[in-house]
């Protein structure tokens, strides 16, 4: 392959970046939504729900038809529907709209994520790919601690349209750097649907996706209640909760890289590491979440090491889809969102029957199953 401009990683993060700000910045922006639609809160709330939802159950399946195109054309589709979709959320006046504009883009988040990995890791020597996944991967990070809130305060400071219109901007942005700097990437040997799926045969695959489902339980059956539990068990103010929403965004950036890091040193400890280095925050949160100062530093780790979740998952899955790199990506996409809602679904029943402060128990207790799944795999894997 020719020299790449080093700046199309970046780019590749960039369009990441912009399919986070599109899927979570709405959360932000649901009051504003409510009050132009004239809906109830539970209404907006289908648009949250409904891009889950669609990603979780299409993303293999559209991995596996758009396998034989062109990656470079994928990769400028789906972008340039993130572009779309967020005018039409600017400018339309009716709901069922854009309730149509969630599905489309959700259809095109699983392919874009799963081809900008691959193809990243294509671009560099093979010494070189897992920090390119790591860069491409931080747009991930990036979007939770800057689109995000950047979303919520340009809809609350200017329009819910200015809002809208920067996600549009950053997916165009995108969608230019891809096509300047992107050479044509055809595939040469297209993988036949039977081989792709065949990876599914794999026992200790679905060893792994159990794994990547647990993990992500661990980190969104507590972290989806955040909010609450800093303001009802640490009596933390709004103020203080948003500064540390924030905090907790922006120092995931650096615990991203400090992960990839330690992956690329030795992949086996790191995934092991993980899930017990969770419970082990989680044990602080039980302990210390009645005291403000403590609780600050608490968060702080806990940001850092609640960004390696992503890239821990994410490598630890694909070991056992090398076969089918592109759809392993796709199930790591679909399982992860799984995890979220079982997650935040337990989350909520510890809540309503135990109380909030034993919350915490649900995290620890899937941090365990997934210690617990990935020994099998590597007992498993030896053969023993």
């Amino acid at each position: 392959m020719k020299k790449v401009n080093p700046f199309l990683i970046i780019i590749l993060a960039l369009g990441v970046f912009s399919i986070i700000t599109t899927e979570m910045g709405i959360i932000g922006v649901l009051p504003q939504i409510t009050q132009k639609f004239h809906i109830s809160t539970s209404q907006a709330g289908w648009l949250v729900s409904i891009f889950a939802l669609v990603v979780a159950i299409s993303g293999p399946f559209l991995t596996l038809l758009t396998s034989g195109i062109n990656r470079k054309i994928v990769l400028l589709t789906a972008v340039l529907m993130f572009a779309i979709s967020n005018m039409v959320y600017a400018y339309t006046t009716q709901f069922e709209v854009m309730f149509i504009f969630r599905i489309l883009p959700a259809l095109f988040h699983p392919v874009f994520f799963s081809v900008a990995l691959v193809t990243a890791a294509k671009l560099v020597p093979p010494e070189k790919s897992s920090k390119a996944v790591t860069k491409v991967f931080a747009g991930i990070t990036v979007g939770f601690a800057f689109g995000v809130p950047l979303t919520s305060y340009l809809a609350d400071k200017i329009s819910l349209e200015a809002a809208f219109l920067f996600g549009a901007l950053v997916s165009l942005i995108a969608f230019v750097g891809i096509l300047a700097w992107l050479p044509s990437l055809p595939v040469k040997e297209k993988m036949s649907y039977g081989k792709q799926l065949g990876i599914l045969r794999k026992p200790q695959l679905w060893l792994n996706i159990v794994t990547v489902i647990f993990i992500f339980a661990a980190m969104f059956s507590v972290y989806s209640y955040f909010a609450d539990y800093l303001g009802q068990i640490t009596h933390m103010n709004g103020s203080w909760i948003s500064i540390l929403l924030m905090a907790f965004g922006i120092i995931m950036i650096f615990g991203n890289f400090v992960f990839g890091s330690f992956l690329h040193k030795n992949m086996t400890k790191t995934v092991i590491m993980f899930p017990l280095l969770y419970a082990v925050i989680y044990l602080l949160v039980y302990c210390l979440g009645s005291y403000f100062i403590p609780m600050i530093v608490i968060v702080i780790i806990w940001g850092a090491v609640h960004s390696g979740g992503l890239i821990v998952s994410q490598t630890w899955l694909t070991t056992e889809a090398k076969e089918a790199p592109e759809f392993g990506n796709s199930l790591f996409v679909s399982f992860s969102n799984l995890g979220i809602t079982i997650g935040t679904s337990i989350g909520g029943w510890f809540i309503s029957h135990l109380g909030l402060h034993q919350l915490i128990w649900s995290g620890i207790l899937f941090s365990l199953l997934a210690v617990l799944f990935i020994l099998i795999k590597i007992k498993i894997s030896k053969g023993i």
